[in-house]
């Protein structure tokens, strides 16, 4: 498991890791263990959206396919 102290919403190394929260991040030996300075810090990260549903990439890729920049995928 991977550990990282720095607090992502404030930035600041997390000094004491034993009694702040933290998630974890994925599983096995790549999950991810994110320590935060605080309760509040935690649940920011926690209201953090997800943006990995199919519908979203899709409206992506569309926005892009038609510009003169990009290529083809085949």
């Amino acid at each position: 498991m991977r550990i990282s102290t720095l607090d992502p919403i404030s930035m600041n190394d997390v000094n004491d890791i034993d009694s702040a929260p933290y998630v974890i991040e994925g599983e096995g030996p790549n999950a991810l263990k994110i320590y935060f300075e605080n309760e509040e810090n935690k649940a920011v990260y926690m209201d953090i959206p997800l943006h990995t549903s199919n519908a979203t990439l899709s409206s992506a890729y569309a926005l892009c396919a038609d510009s003169d920049i990009t290529g083809t995928i085949n």
